[in-house]
């Protein structure tokens, strides 16, 4: 999967997107994630032993949210044609816009629902068949696989086979960056460039040669 130019820097940009959209989901909703399920799960379970009902069902509520997401990303994956990664992309970007098209009209909670959805869709952009894949909205999984990178490069592998799963974390985190300046700037709005910049990908995706995902 990052097993090119073209690749590492499609998912670069993608994290990085994810990243910011994360940003902007954990300050708007106090804490909670729109794309680390990781950390939702864990508030969930924290807040089932502190009794606060609320916030677990909400927690849930978002995880349930992304795993759709991810299932339709799937489905879209399944076509196999070679605009698919394009078409993902395009989708993306409309639930990001449509996330704040539902800002301005006071559709809180649909635009909440928008957003998650679109992280959870995000992460098939390089599914492998059978169901594997990339995942582009939560980096522990390139960190692990950086530690393990380094190790064989210490025992003789490749000195460098660990360098694209770094880049991964420092897009996303430098995308977090960015994602919670604009949303200190403009509130929800900050969603609108991240709904343009994945309409962005989406072309420069069809533009170049299809990869293998």
């Amino acid at each position: 999967m990052l097993d090119s130019r073209r690749n590492v820097l499609l998912a670069c940009a993608l994290s990085a997107l994810a990243g910011y959209i994360d940003g902007i989901g954990f300050l708007h909703l106090g804490g909670l994630f729109v794309s680390f399920m990781s950390g939702n799960s864990t508030r969930m379970g924290v807040s089932l032993a502190d009794g606060r009902w609320q916030e677990a069902g909400s927690a849930l509520g978002l995880i349930g949210l992304f795993v759709l997401g991810a299932a339709g990303g799937s489905l879209i994956m399944q076509r196999r044609d070679g605009e698919v990664q394009s078409l993902l992309l395009l989708v993306e970007g409309a639930l990001l816009i449509g996330a704040t098209l539902c800002h301005l009209v006071v559709r809180p909670s649909g635009a909440v629902a928008a957003i998650v959805l679109a992280m959870g869709l995000e992460n098939a952009a390089f599914q492998i068949k059978g169901g594997g894949g990339l995942g582009l909205t939560y980096v522990t999984g390139a960190l692990v696989k950086v530690g393990q990178g380094l190790a064989l490069a210490v025992s003789g592998g490749p000195r460098l086979g660990w360098l694209p799963n770094l880049l991964l974390w420092a897009a996303l985190a430098a995308g977090s960056v960015a994602g919670g300046w604009a949303y200190l700037q403009l509130g929800l709005l900050a969603v609108w460039p991240g709904g343009c910049f994945a309409l962005l990908l989406a072309f420069l995706a069809a533009a170049s040669l299809p990869g293998e995902h």
